[in-house]
């Protein structure tokens, strides 16, 4: 499993901002240190509502009306810190969408208090034991760290807000996995969670311009690690590996601005698999090899390839700091 412990050096988040339709209500400048936060809620009243609790400079807001939008407005924007939704007939589908696209955003969900509207519209009656999930919540829509606030206690707007993001940074798997280890697809898993953490690392950098961290501490499952999956399973993540670090290469000294992405996803896939820094370096050797022989097939200088030492050099610092910091520190 995969979690995240934060240990805040001040007290507990203080948000707020306001938008309207599908552009931001303030249009003041976007400070570093504001909370991009989604809001689309069919009730136009529980609307307002919303914006007004949330209605001050820690926040910049953003509202949508309609299910395409939104999920448009998702896809563009990788910026969102949080998303506030209500039950509706349209949320399984829409947050169904999300999860095909590996798309993870700390939620909350408002609810009526009887919760009658949730019982007709309910997740799978699967239990969730995973760790870092709400517990008062057995079946989550979206992901297992989503919090549920019922309508009527709107007023806890604002904490709810602070605790989605808390239990986000502590969800260890995306999605609860729909079938048993030997049906489940360990390569789509270790690229979800690659895709959670990088949007885990990106809040936990925001959440430290606001108020400070002592440390991350990252667990994984064990289940997925290299060495545990079957034969064609790990295989299949090796040719996947080989494949994103060959493009990595080939795209190492050219203006890609997406290259810092591309080895962050190859670090993080290598990591929830429990990849030894060995391994990446037998990766690299073995490709170094083959491009020597078609350099050599040219009549072509290797030499160029001693080049490539610093895109090794640069995967293998990544990864040691991953594992660096899935020591837990004292706080």
């Amino acid at each position: 499993m995969f979690s995240v412990i934060l240990c805040f050096t001040k007290e507990s988040l203080k948000l707020s901002d306001t938008t309207s339709g599908n552009t931001a209500i303030n249009s003041n400048t976007v400070l570093p240190s504001q909370l991009s936060i989604c809001i689309f809620l069919p009730s136009e009243e529980l609307t307002g509502l919303a914006i007004e609790l949330l209605g001050n400079d820690c926040y910049v807001l953003t509202r949508c009306k309609s299910p395409k939008g939104f999920l448009g407005f998702i896809e563009r924007n990788s910026n969102l810190d949080c998303l506030i939704l209500q039950i509706s007939p349209e949320l399984p589908l829409i947050l169904s969408e999300l999860q095909k696209h590996s798309i993870f955003l700390p939620t909350v969900i408002l609810e009526a208090e009887t919760n009658s509207e949730s019982a007709n519209i309910s997740p799978e009656n699967t239990t969730n034991t995973e760790e870092g999930s709400a517990p008062e919540h057995a079946n989550f829509f979206y992901h297992a760290a989503e919090v549920y606030l019922p309508i009527a206690q709107l007023e806890q707007l604002v904490p709810s807000i602070d605790q989605a993001m808390t239990q986000f940074l502590n969800l260890c798997v995306p999605i609860r996995a729909t079938g048993t280890a030997s049906t489940s697809d360990p390569t789509a898993e270790l690229t979800s969670q690659s895709l959670l953490h990088r949007q885990q690392r990106r809040l936990a950098e925001k959440l430290r311009e606001r108020l400070g961290y002592l440390g991350v501490y990252y667990k994984r499952n064990s289940q997925f690690f290299f060495r545990n999956l079957p034969p064609t399973e790990r295989q299949k993540l090796l040719d996947q590996l080989k494949s994103d670090y060959r493009e990595i290469v080939l795209n190492y000294f050219s203006p890609d601005s997406t290259l810092n992405n591309k080895i962050d996803e190859f670090v993080n896939v290598c990591f929830f698999a429990d990849i030894s820094v060995t391994q990446v370096v037998e990766i690299h050797m073995k490709l170094m090899d083959e491009f020597a022989k078609q350099l050599k097939l040219e009549g072509r200088s290797e030499e160029v390839l001693l080049d490539y030492r610093l895109t090794l050099i640069d995967a293998i610092a990544h990864l040691c700091e991953m594992y660096r910091r899935s020591i837990p520190r004292d706080s």
